[in-house]
């Protein structure tokens, strides 16, 4: 039952709480997406060259990020399983940040930008406005 409130909460938020954390999904989610989306289109440009920390090759690693950030994403925007859909997105963000850009600031602000947002939303739930809100409120009883 435990695990059931953590995937599907059932929103005890004020309308105006539950309207920034929709905002926050929906705006960073998409600007995400339209990274993933991007590397889509040049995947085969892209895949010789792109990063492999974890040592799986360069595609695979591609083919990770691509779905962190395209279909977690999406995922995300809609609200539907959202804090697992935000395990990949963190981990590629934390990919993004330390490994690719050193950990420097200067260099990946924005992927340490998205990195604080999207723990602060894996922290806080997707919030009223959100598939797994409505699932919430609405399975449960």
């Amino acid at each position: 039952m435990k695990a059931f409130h953590l995937l599907f909460p059932s929103s005890g938020q004020s309308s105006k709480t539950a309207i920034l954390l929709f905002l926050a999904r929906v705006i960073f989610g998409l600007l995400l997406a339209f990274h993933g989306f991007q590397k889509l289109q040049n995947f085969n440009t892209m895949g010789e060259t792109f990063p492999d920390p974890i040592g799986v090759g360069h595609e695979i690693s591609l083919v990770l990020a691509i779905f962190g950030e395209l279909v977690c994403s999406l995922a995300l925007v809609f609200g539907v399983l959202t804090r697992l859909a935000l395990i990949p997105i963190i981990f590629t963000m934390s990919v993004a940040f330390f490994y690719a850009h050193h950990g420097s600031i200067t260099e990946g602000e924005l992927a340490f930008v998205y990195l604080i947002v999207f723990i602060f939303l894996f922290l806080t739930g997707p919030g009223r406005y959100s598939i797994d809100g409505w699932l919430g409120k609405n399975l449960e009883h």
